[in-house]
């Protein structure tokens, strides 16, 4: 089984051949994001979201966009994980990028956005740990990275970290499963997909680790608030996964070369 990653990395282990058609009993009830062909479904919404440390930046002064993260007051203030090695960096930057093309017809315009962010950020962190660290240290007072993991953060440490859903819309990523192709034990792995997706682990999901289901079946009234309020504020920003998964690679070799320490 391949389980968590965004679905558009799934999409690219399914044209290469390494996944096994497989249609669980709730992928009815999914099918708004799964493949065509049944190689995998989604099970989590991954919204991306700012973070900021709640001890020094408010809810009314965090910014609320992001065009906000640029505002001179946050210069030299912004952490990122460094975007070479992190798949929501990516998918953040790569929002930026398409913009600039669906606005323009070029991605310029996304890499000098990228490039005045760069004028903003204190360091590209190595790792999430270090990233949430240095965020609860006040080492930096901003950062760009998903919902659940905040959530998660602040439950299992009680670091001051908070977060706003950006108000000009922001990626809602898929994370997917999938029986892989040629597997050892395929009853077992179509067993735990069944496990995974069924109503009552998504829910589990739902309550103890702050994920939003796939599934549209799921009652709103059997998620707990949060997600009840995270729903309601997400703005899903309109992306182009295809294009990221066959450019993304290549728009991130170029923000390396020509944007990182250049803003």
């Amino acid at each position: 089984v391949w389980f968590g990653a965004p679905s558009q990395m799934f999409q690219s282990a399914a044209d290469d051949g390494l996944l096994e058609e497989f249609e669980p009993t709730w992928g009815a009830a999914a099918r708004e994001y799964a493949d065509a062909d049944n190689r995998y479904f989604g099970i989590y919404l991954t919204p991306e979201v700012i973070a900021y440390n709640s001890e020094v930046v408010d809810s009314a002064t965090a910014p609320h966009d992001w065009e906000d993260v640029l505002d001179p007051r946050w210069r030299g203030q912004v952490l990122i994980r460094d975007p070479m090695a992190s798949g929501t960096m990516r998918t953040i930057f790569g929002m930026f990028v398409q913009r600039s093309i669906r606005e323009t017809g070029s991605p310029e315009a996304g890499f000098e956005w990228l490039r005045r962010l760069d004028a903003q950020t204190k360091e590209y962190v190595l790792n999430p740990t270090l990233l949430y660290q240095k965020l609860a240290r006040q080492e930096g007072l901003i950062t760009l990275w998903t919902m659940p993991d905040i959530e998660m953060l602040k439950a299992r440490t009680g670091y001051p970290i908070d977060y706003v859903f950006p108000s000009s819309g922001t990626p809602v990523v898929v994370d997917a499963i999938a029986l892989v192709r040629g597997g050892r034990n395929p009853e077992a792995a179509r067993a735990f997909i069944e496990f995974v997706g069924n109503q009552e682990n998504v829910l589990y999901a739902a309550r103890e680790h702050f994920r939003l289901p796939a599934r549209t079946d799921v009652p709103d009234d059997s998620l707990p608030p949060l997600l009840l309020r995270a729903k309601d504020r997400i703005v899903e920003e309109p992306m182009d996964w295809d294009l990221l998964q066959r450019q993304g690679s290549a728009w991130m070799r170029q923000w390396d070369e020509q944007v990182r320490g250049e803003g």
